[in-house]
């Protein structure tokens, strides 16, 4: 899912722990799981996500159902609602970092994506894509100017890395600038950026060729603090699907083409770090996570 503006989401969400004290935030057992469709913004990794929640559910033994519910509402205020405990919705799957994990929001901490939230590849000019072949480190594109939301977390992780980056706070903007020069190319999620180009939306553009930005993020599923016997069921349920590869299989099932259609050679990987992930983040867990280059 795109990132939320920080305007809807640090302060609102800073301050929900002391609004909510005192407030009953139990919902009623055997309630259905209600999950975000956003019908202003589709996500296409919703399919996935719902097939997870169910995949959690029946390994902890749980016969809820899960119920998708159109949402006309930006993420950034779904987080703030959802954080609220009084949301239409029980939960949604975004990229962690340290403010959501402090706001209330109840964590699972196992990455869904394993981790290909994190993995960037470029969107540049198709008319200079000879010139991208010819970037092999970070080095090389210190001179460059990236594009990014002027509140995303990825703003702050390329900057942190020594990366120059032009903003927006409007997405498709992001596109207009690359296309009029105004950007130099625009990392996307390797989840995103087949969705983004496809019909030819945008054919004065191209994914940079065999080159890839990455850096450690986690996709969870953050659940509302008026269902934690939800919250609870999926940490156990995913913990169980982890140790008997039903979780695995799955992510292989949805994703295995869509890395395959995005090889690139190991030296072309370039290492980023992220200054915004959380100390509890599993890192060290190597049956959660997958690197680029890795045979899925």
């Amino acid at each position: 899912m795109p990132t939320p503006p920080a305007s809807l989401r640090r302060r609102p969400l800073l301050a929900l722990p002391l609004l909510l004290a005192g407030r009953p935030l139990q919902a009623q057992p055997g309630e259905p799981v209600r999950l975000p469709r956003h019908i202003s913004m589709p996500d296409p990794q919703l399919h996935y996500v719902r097939r997870i929640v169910e995949l959690a559910l029946s390994r902890a033994g749980s016969r809820l159902e899960v119920r998708p519910v159109d949402l006309d509402m930006t993420q950034g205020r779904t987080l703030i609602e959802l954080a609220s405990g009084r949301s239409p919705i029980d939960l949604m799957w975004t990229m962690t970092d340290r403010q959501r994990e402090s706001s209330g929001l109840l964590p699972v901490r196992i990455p869904i994506d394993r981790g290909l939230l994190g993995w960037r590849l470029l969107l540049v000019r198709r008319s200079e894509l000879t010139q991208w072949a010819r970037v092999g480190s970070l080095k090389d594109l210190a001179s460059r100017l990236a594009g990014q939301g002027h509140d995303w977390p990825d703003t702050t992780i390329l900057r942190a890395n020594g990366l120059q980056v032009g903003t927006s706070s409007v997405y498709d903007a992001l596109f207009r600038m690359l296309a009029a020069g105004r950007i130099d190319y625009f990392p996307r999620s390797v989840l995103e950026i087949d969705a983004e180009m496809a019909g030819g939306r945008h054919p004065e553009l191209a994914i940079a060729p065999d080159l890839m930005l990455h850096y450690p993020a986690a996709a969870y599923l953050f659940v509302s603090p008026s269902r934690p016997e939800l919250a609870a069921e999926l940490r156990t349920g995913l913990e169980a699907a982890v140790a008997d590869g039903s979780f695995q299989r799955l992510h292989r099932e949805q994703y295995g083409a869509l890395i395959k259609a995005h090889p690139v050679s190991p030296e072309r990987v370039l290492k980023l770090s992220n200054p915004l992930l959380p100390p509890e983040t599993p890192t060290r867990r190597r049956e959660l996570w997958l690197q680029p280059g890795e045979t899925i």
